[in-house]
């Protein structure tokens, strides 16, 4: 499923911002100060908003595509023998 970098980014901060009313509302039932409850709900919000985000970019580097370019982009390109032969051949002089 391909989803543009701007759609998961408001996906991003829907998460974020649903999550952080959660922790505000259970917060404001304990006896907590204000100030923790601030906080700890910001806290909670950036913290949902950045797990949200490496989720992305772990599922961007885990598709297919992407590994097909890391591979052909890659120094460790599978060769023929002969081939390798020839590589070592040409730097000893």
């Amino acid at each position: 499923m391909y989803i543009s970098p701007r759609a998961a980014l408001i996906r991003n901060f829907g998460v974020a911002l649903l999550n952080g009313a959660i922790t505000l509302i259970i917060l404001l039932i304990a006896p907590l100060g204000l100030a923790a409850v601030i906080i700890n709900t910001i806290l909670v919000t950036v913290a949902s908003f950045v797990n949200a985000t490496a989720g992305d970019a772990v599922v961007k580097f885990l598709q297919p595509s992407q590994i097909k370019t890391m591979i052909e982009n890659s120094e460790f390109k599978i060769q023929n023998p002969e081939s390798r032969i020839r590589n070592r051949e040409s730097r000893r002089f």
